[in-house]
């Protein structure tokens, strides 16, 4: 399911780059392709955060 909102944000962010650029506010793109960066990136660590902590109840002996 994450992977969907990922590729939605990923979309959302191509789509909005292309019109900033027909809009002639090149300077704006980098920082929404930055943001949506964030953005995926604070979906993604709450499950990287779980992936560890099941990592590390297996590996306990």
């Amino acid at each position: 399911m994450i992977i969907f909102k990922m590729v939605a944000v990923g979309i959302i962010v191509a789509v909005m780059n292309q019109l900033l650029q027909k809009a002639g506010k090149e300077e704006y793109t980098l920082l929404t392709t930055i943001a949506g960066l964030i953005i995926v990136l604070a979906m993604f660590l709450p499950t990287l955060n779980e992936l560890k902590e099941e990592l590390s109840s297996v590996m306990q002996f």
